[in-house]
């Protein structure tokens, strides 16, 4: 386009639950409480225009967030501090930012929000104006952004406090503001606080925050046909006889792109951590209609020598992976009773480590607000010293993946890149 993309923010107000909702202070999990879950986790949610369609994006979803908000009250609260020093929430019908934005601009003028950005991320994330108190900001729990566009798409951005709900949790929060927009009186899930149901081990150990370095990580965008994953899952089946999964198969090619392509040491070891979904594990105490939206969810973490990572085969990768897998009831009972030597949540900034997520199966590709599903989902990663490697869905209704890394550096960035399209 011949002029500038830019962003007109129309309004900024406090959204409270649309009707009256309990007070008062909720208690924290142990796992919520862990100092890096105090971020604010950023994303994009891309949504096409519908012909024909004459509702209002920014007020269809603004009042389905007040009565979201009724079920989901203490994301209208504020993070505070229990007399005991443990961090808490403070139920007292504070608000959710919400902010009304025009851009000047057809999504399709800044293709869709695709890498790199031909417009600002923070003009499209929602930050208040006058910037808030750093101090104010770190209690907030959730902040939406709806940007119209001149096509008749929208963009929504969230700010989300992990300290308060997962990505599963979060997802089903934004499900329930889409059923909200669409029609239903009531979420279909209803929502279950029960934060006591997750371990509390008091002598569990906790790692030191990871520490900002001078490595600067290049952002990657790849995205990945359904024959390629299919082309290693059968490699696996003829192999071994059994399945393997597209996020086993992923993670595995990318972890060994990644160790090509920066050449480590001999004799160095790399790592591979990924989180996963541990509320299988305690499905006898949380709530059988899977409305907990707490964190719920344990790192596993694996480790090779660096030449055997480059050298062997995917499938030989991927078994590795689903090794780890294997470990998590016992090394999350280990956790949980505080028999641990070492923190398996710690974030690292150790250039060896490869930090993985899954938001494929998350829900946020799924959210309808009465436009159909997102486009897309960008993840926003903001510390370009964590090696970090997201699988979200592609584009909707395109079979495959999308792989989005910020893992190495300039130099390595070609191999890395070449190594993923490799079909060895």
């Amino acid at each position: 386009m011949a002029s500038k993309a830019t962003v007109d923010r129309l309004s900024q107000t406090l959204v409270v639950p649309a009707r009256p909702t309990p007070t008062g202070p909720l208690r924290l999990s142990w796992l919520d409480r862990y100092p890096t879950q105090m971020a604010l986790i950023e994303s994009l949610h891309v949504f096409k225009p519908v012909q024909g369609m004459e509702q209002d994006p920014v007020h269809t979803i603004k009042r389905a967030v007040a009565e979201a908000l009724v079920y989901y009250y203490p994301l209208s609260g504020r993070l505070s501090e229990s007399s005991d020093g443990e961090l808490e929430v403070s139920c007292e019908r504070q608000g959710v930012w919400f902010i009304e934005s025009d851009a000047n601009c057809s999504l399709e003028d800044v293709d869709y929000l695709e890498y790199p950005m031909m417009m600002s991320k923070d003009e499209l994330l929602p930050h208040p104006k006058p910037l808030l108190d750093p101090i104010e900001e770190r209690k907030l729990i959730l902040l939406v952004q709806v940007t119209r566009f001149t096509c008749g798409g929208f963009v929504v951005g969230y700010r989300f406090c992990h300290a308060v709900a997962d990505g599963p949790g979060a997802a089903q929060f934004m499900t329930a503001i889409g059923e909200i927009a669409r029609g239903q009186d009531r979420p279909t899930v209803e929502p279950d606080w029960r934060r006591e149901v997750i371990p509390n081990p008091t002598n569990a150990v906790i790692g030191p925050l990871p520490k900002p370095t001078n490595t600067h990580l290049q952002y990657l965008a790849i995205d990945i046909s359904i024959d390629y994953i299919n082309h290693f899952k059968d490699m696996y089946m003829q192999q071994t006889g059994q399945r393997c999964s597209a996020f086993e198969v992923l993670i595995a090619k990318a972890w060994q792109s990644r160790t090509r392509a920066i050449n480590f040491p001999p004799d160095s070891t790399v790592h591979l951590a990924f989180a996963m979904n541990a509320r299988p594990l305690l499905h006898h105490k949380l709530p059988a209609n899977g409305g907990f939206y707490g964190n719920c969810y344990y790192i596993m973490k694996v480790s090779a020598d660096s030449d055997r990572i480059i050298n062997s085969s995917i499938v030989d990768i991927v078994k590795i992976i689903k090794e780890g897998k294997k470990r998590l009831p016992l090394e999350f009972a280990k956790w949980a009773k505080g028999g641990l030597k070492v923190d398996p949540f710690q974030i690292t900034s150790d250039y060896n480590t490869l930090l993985v997520s899954d938001w494929t199966r998350l829900g946020f590709a799924e959210v309808d607000y009465g436009w159909g599903p997102p486009a897309h989902v960008v993840p926003v990663t903001n510390l370009d010293y964590i090696a970090t490697c997201i699988l979200v869905k592609p584009w909707a209704h395109k079979p495959g993946a999308r792989l989005i890394t910020q893992c190495v550096t300039a130099e390595g960035i070609t191999g890395f890149h070449e190594g993923m399209i490799n079909l060895d």
